[in-house]
């Protein structure tokens, strides 16, 4: 198998909450927009235990682009004790709070792909105010409230260049199925003018910028 297959099967051991025909959609639609030119600045807003990042880190690698992967690493609301998608076992013993940075770290270490994602670890709109730089792919996959989500597009959103990728994770049409803010958000940039559609697997959405 190639380095590529080796992560991507490496990715479903990873855990996380990303179906892996959105996994291998986000990794595609990365790489086919990379289409081989070198270099390229991405980043993903909610990096979990770095599920995602693998599958956008096997593109990137391929391209000599650098992911970062941004997460303040204590869980959204839906991942606290009582609720769903929580999990004792990233339970921080000193402080009792999620801590997911440590499995994120192991994780990108596992996959030798630390000099392709790099950790941000704090929160988003404290390092969205001083990151500079132009982003040719962004992923918004953070917390599902309404002020955080649009607090997250409303941040990183202008710092895609025109041809850059938007791509936003649980976007689902139908109420039962998830919460309403990556929809609402979804809208807002087709609305906008700014961003239209190119592809779409389950509830990942991939858009362009056009202007």
């Amino acid at each position: 198998m190639s380095r590529s297959d080796d992560l991507l099967e490496f990715a479903d051991t990873v855990k996380g909450f990303m179906p892996r025909d959105e996994g291998l959609a986000l990794y595609r639609g990365a790489l086919e927009h990379a289409g081989g030119d070198a270099g390229g600045t991405w980043l993903e807003v909610g990096a979990w235990c770095g599920k995602s990042a693998v599958y956008l880190g096997a593109a990137a690698e391929q391209n000599n682009a650098v992911l970062y992967s941004l997460d303040h690493h204590h869980g959204s609301e839906e991942n606290q004790e009582g609720w769903e998608h929580f999990d004792y076992t990233l339970v921080d013993p000193v402080d009792g709070r999620l801590n997911t940075l440590p499995t994120w770290q192991r994780t990108i270490a596992e996959a030798a792909l630390e000099s392709t994602v790099i950790g941000l670890v704090g929160p988003s709109l404290v390092v969205a105010a001083h990151f500079a730089q132009p982003l040719d792919i962004l992923f918004i996959d953070g917390g599902h409230g309404a002020e955080i989500a649009w607090a997250d597009y409303e941040a990183w959103t202008p710092k895609v260049v025109v041809g850059g990728l938007l791509m936003i994770h649980d976007v689902f049409v139908n109420p039962v199925d998830g919460g309403r803010p990556p929809y609402e958000i979804y809208l807002a940039a087709l609305e906008s003018g700014t961003f239209v559609d190119l592809a779409s697997e389950g509830s990942l959405r991939v858009l362009t910028r056009v202007g």
